[in-house]
């Protein structure tokens, strides 16, 4: 660090880094997906280290969220409606007693959930008591309960999952190696269960599993992405690697595993505790007393995309997860999705997946 720089609280050479790091967060608006580090630097948006070292009294945390993402307008703060960032900006103003600025790994459009979203926020711990004194830091078990408390008072749909101490110049996003998301299809004719809404993609078709995993093995690799992104992608290459793209049947949830999908020793096995002794059948793939299937909801198949690589271009998932979609119902072919990724162009490939079904799932660090 160069030795004329001011201090940080009280220079205009600091609050300019302050708004260039906001730009940083505002930038290209609100994907679904990660474009990387390549538009900032063509804005010269990118910070450097230096400027990004804070006052050393102030304690930078990383902290994982998670949320529903139905009634956010994404997570990016925006100047007028609810968002991820603008909820968990106010919980911790109400912690700490003053404003903060948070800074996601991720960016999450209107309606997509998380599991596990990463960001980092630096707080300086003053005394309420005796006003401009400084204490020493929260634990970072402290930071994640307290701002819970007051997450679980603004509708609920947020929650600190965990929190951790790092540098100053740990910057959430920058220093994320590698980004997993989920995405849920539930096939079947009947309608989707109310507890299931906006959660997944209801497809009635039935879905061809083996020709879908036929056609991730096209898609996985390093390749030129530009059919699978959106219009207004600003990252400056189109080429990304997909680390891993695979498509698995799972059990459909929220109803419980049924019998036939529980190992034999989680039975009754003649354990004293079980409270049933009438005799139970399968039917529709749900347990039931007697073979009486009335009021029991026949379950969709459940599918997942899996997608892992280190950053992804503005909706390539959900265009991924349109075309797999489209194998497994016959619409396109292996071939056809081989097609679609040589066009180059977005115009060649479906209609892209709906926000609903997709889950940012993990965000990989490398800690010092």
């Amino acid at each position: 660090m160069s030795g004329n720089l001011k201090h940080p609280l009280d220079s205009s050479a600091s609050q300019e880094s302050l708004e260039r790091l906001s730009k940083v967060a505002r930038f290209d608006g609100f994907s679904d997906e990660e474009e990387g580090e390549e538009a900032e630097e063509r804005q010269g948006l990118v910070v450097s280290e230096p400027e990004l070292s804070m006052n050393p009294r102030v304690q930078r945390y990383l902290v994982a969220i998670e949320y529903i993402g139905t009634r956010f307008s994404g997570s990016q703060q925006q100047a007028t409606d609810r968002t991820v960032v603008g909820v968990l900006q106010e919980a911790f103003h109400k912690f700490i007693g003053q404003p903060v600025k948070i800074f996601c790994s991720s960016r999450t459009d209107a309606g997509v959930h998380a599991l596990s979203n990463v960001c980092h926020v630096d707080v300086e711990r003053i005394s309420k008591r005796k006003p401009g004194e400084v204490l020493p830091p929260h634990e970072p078990g402290v930071v994640q309960r307290a701002v819970n408390h007051f997450l679980q008072r603004n509708d609920g749909d947020v929650m600190v999952i965990d929190v951790r101490c790092v540098p100053s110049n740990y910057h959430a996003r920058y220093k994320a190696r590698e980004r997993t998301y989920f995405y849920r299809l539930l096939s079947g004719s009947d309608p989707l269960s109310i507890l299931e809404k906006d959660r997944a993609w209801h497809v009635p078709e039935e879905l061809d599993l083996r020709s879908m995993q036929e056609a991730c093995r096209v898609l996985v690799g390093t390749h030129d992405f530009s059919s699978f992104r959106a219009a207004g992608c600003q990252a400056k290459s189109p080429i990304r690697s997909l680390d891993e793209l695979n498509v698995t049947e799972v059990p459909s949830t929220p109803y419980f595993p049924s019998i036939t999908e529980r190992t034999p020793s989680y039975l009754n096995n003649g354990d004293p505790l079980a409270c049933s002794s009438q005799a139970k059948t399968e039917t529709a793939g749900v347990s039931t007393d007697g073979g009486d299937t009335f009021g029991v909801r026949r379950r969709h198949r459940c599918y997942v995309v899996t997608a892992r690589g280190r950053a992804f271009l503005y909706h390539q998932v959900r265009l991924l997860v349109a075309a797999l979609k489209c194998v497994g119902t016959g619409e396109l072919t292996v071939s056809d999705v081989e097609r679609i990724l040589k066009a180059k162009t977005v115009t060649a490939a479906k209609p892209m997946a709906p926000a609903c079904g997709l889950y940012l799932a993990r965000v990989k660090y490398e800690f010092p």
